[in-house]
Order: structure tokens, then sequence, then C-alpha cells
């Protein structure tokens, strides 16, 4: 029987990650084709020169070029020591990168220190939704804007092209984001040509007890 109603948002929690040859094979596939997504990270939040944004899962860069290009300062954070050094040749010219090792569940950066935040097609890899969802919380200052990007696949979809999300999993996300006190939880699809993607966004708001010090 198709189990493809109960997966989870992380359904690929057990990838191995991204070392070796595959994982090289892997980095060009997404440099090639992550450019269109990161374009839309971009836009969605709507990145400026004011903004310090954090890329979890950044891989080889796409979006945190993309975000470098509008004056903004980028923090691009990731498991893989080989899609981190990629990221950084080809990177070399922005001054206001950096880079750093590490996951969803342990952001390296202090408390408040982010305006936006966003994940592009990893939140189905993260080991811990929940955890994630805290540390996204806690690096966010009030009014930091959080943005997911999944690509959407079809519920039967198996190996490679189910990599990503079917509505059912874009929904469930957005609660969880409701349930780690997000506000202004809501769900977009984009569609370009035969292929689409999900965008969930939210905002990190403090309660105005706590704004009013």
């Amino acid at each position: 029987m198709d189990d493809s109603s109960t997966r989870p948002v992380n359904h690929h929690a057990d990838h191995r990650g991204f070392a070796g040859p595959i994982g090289l094979a892997a980095a060009i596939g997404m440099l090639v084709g992550g450019r269109r997504q990161a374009r839309l990270a971009v836009e969605l939040t709507g990145v400026s020169n004011a903004d310090h944004v954090v890329d979890i899962g950044c891989g080889p860069g796409n979006a945190v070029r993309a975000a470098a290009g509008t004056g903004a300062r980028v923090t691009g954070i990731d498991p893989s020591p080989m899609m981190l050094r990629l990221a950084r040749t080809l990177t070399r010219n922005h001054t206001a990168v950096a880079w750093s090792q590490g996951t969803a569940e342990k952001l390296p950066l202090p408390e408040g220190s982010a305006t936006v935040a966003w994940s592009v097609k990893t939140v189905h890899h993260w080991k811990d939704v929940t955890a994630g969802l805290a540390e996204v919380h806690r690096v966010l200052a009030d009014q930091g804007r959080f943005l997911v990007i999944e690509r959407q696949v079809r519920p039967d979809a198996t190996g490679l092209a189910s990599h990503g999300w079917t509505e059912r999993q874009a929904r469930d996300f957005a609660g969880q984001c409701r349930a780690a006190g997000f506000d202004a939880v809501h769900i977009d699809k984009h569609v370009h040509g035969r292929s689409a993607v999900w965008a969930v966004q939210a905002v990190r708001t403090k309660p105005a007890s706590v704004r009013q010090g």
C-alpha cells in the first residue's frame, strides 16, 4: 500500500550527505538547476542591503550569491565540507559572505542575529524538524522572515523523484511552523513550465510584552 500520505516532511532524513565523486556530481546539478529557486528566494523575501540572510543547507551557494547581489550580508551553512569548499571557490568576489559548517538543528549563529532565514530544497533532509524550527526561531530577529522552498512531487514518486514535498507535506510543515511560534504562515505554489515548487513563508515575532520591554 502507498504510504505517501503519512510520510513526514523530512522523509529523506536518512540521506547520507554529499561527499566524493557522487557528491560533486550532485553539486554540479544543483549549480545548474538551482538558480531559478535562488532568484525566487530573494524575490519572495524582499532581501535588501539592510538584511543579514542565513541560508540553511546552502549547498554550492546559488541562493547565497543571489542574496549577496542585493548588497545583503549572507551566511551560508551546510553540513558538507565538500559543498562549502565549492561554494567558497565560486564566491570569492563577495566580501559580505561567510560560510560555516553546521546543520539546521544546531545553527552556528547568535540569537536574533539574522533578519532572513531560508532553506531551499533541503528541509526534506533535516534530521529533526522540530529542533530545526526552534533554531531558526532563535537566530531570527523580531519580524525576521523565514522561507522554505521545496520541489513539488507526486504522492507516488520514488527515488530521486521523491525529493521534495506533496501538497500535504507542505501543509504539514506550515502547521509545524505555527506550532514553533511563527506567525503569518502561508503556502504558495510557483509553477515554471512543467515543474513547480512549494513556498512556505512565515514571520518570527516576539510577544508585544517582550517588544515593549
